[in-house]
């Protein structure tokens, strides 16, 4: 299968794109995040059209639910350009959203039928970039993931062990609990939809993916410390917990995931697993 990958630069394209270099099972047309900046729905068609895909792989925008980039409303108007060429071509579009649709309030884990109900400013422009995909093509699958994270790219952890190489004291925040993704775990479940959607299945509609176990920014910062304390010196002052203001209500973005497992055998992976080896290519790359 042929399969267009928009945003190939970012944490999680980096990782798709390795592992299928492994798997061999499609064919990656890949365009990077720089190049996906269109100006116009006209050059946005042209390159969807000149690419010949099956699917369109959506990641541009897949650092925005850790903070590490911001979207514009350019981006939500991308989205829709996207959106209709595919479905002119009648190919799938396979958009890679994020869990900061959500506020956090609920006290259970959000499902797919559950309403965006994040009011901050990049919350709602993902809402709508999700509603323009919806609507504009018919052959489409939103995937909702928890933060991504990798040694590669901007997200929480180069941004955490950069600041802390530095010398840098953090101050986290221990009140919103998510569950992060590894890179390479995201481009697993990608993968596994693809390898689907090859096989002529027709389940559109909206999907959760998130890791098996929940965490604080706190407490992801202190399972990347024990980590890294194996490569790099860090002050013991290196982490602060942020103080919250008396009777904060605790938020939670984490994900039901029932539906992609039901749906495409998809099983959930604990992000710990993934901290030792993230760290060490981290270390790697910086030796290197």
């Amino acid at each position: 299968m042929r399969v267009l990958l928009l945003g190939s630069d970012t944490s999680l394209g980096v990782a798709l794109t390795r592992r299928q270099a492994l798997l061999r099972r499609h064919e990656l047309v890949s365009m990077s995040c720089s190049a996906c900046r269109w100006k116009s729905e006209r050059r946005a068609k042209k390159s969807i059209v000149r690419a010949k895909s099956d699917v369109v792989v959506d990641l541009r925008l897949d650092t925005v639910g850790d903070g590490a980039s911001q979207i514009q409303e350019l981006d939500v108007q991308r989205s829709h350009w996207v959106a209709k060429a595919c479905h002119r071509t009648g190919a799938t579009y396979l958009y890679v959203s994020s869990s900061a649709v959500f506020s956090g309030e609920l006290d259970r884990p959000y499902v797919e039928e559950d309403s965006p109900d994040n009011d901050e400013v990049a919350g709602q422009f993902l809402a709508r970039a999700e509603r323009v995909a919806a609507d504009a093509c018919l052959r489409h699958l939103i995937l909702r993931l928890g933060p991504v994270f990798s040694n590669e790219g901007m997200n929480l952890i180069t941004r955490l062990l950069s600041a802390l190489r530095g010398g840098d004291s953090l101050l986290l925040d221990n009140n919103l609990r998510g569950c992060p993704v590894a890179a390479d775990d995201g481009a697993r479940v990608v993968l596994a939809l693809l390898d689907q959607l090859s096989t002529g299945v027709e389940t559109w509609g909206t999907y959760h993916y998130c890791s098996s176990d929940t965490a604080t920014y706190y407490e992801f910062a202190e399972a990347l410390l024990a980590s890294a304390s194996q490569f790099f010196e860090f002050s013991p002052t290196a982490v602060q917990l942020k103080h919250e203001a008396d009777g904060l209500t605790p938020l939670n973005r984490a994900l039901d995931c029932s539906k992609i497992r039901n749906t495409f055998a998809v099983r959930q992976i604990p992000w710990r697993s993934a901290i030792g080896d993230v760290v060490r290519h981290y270390y790697e790359q910086q030796q290197g």
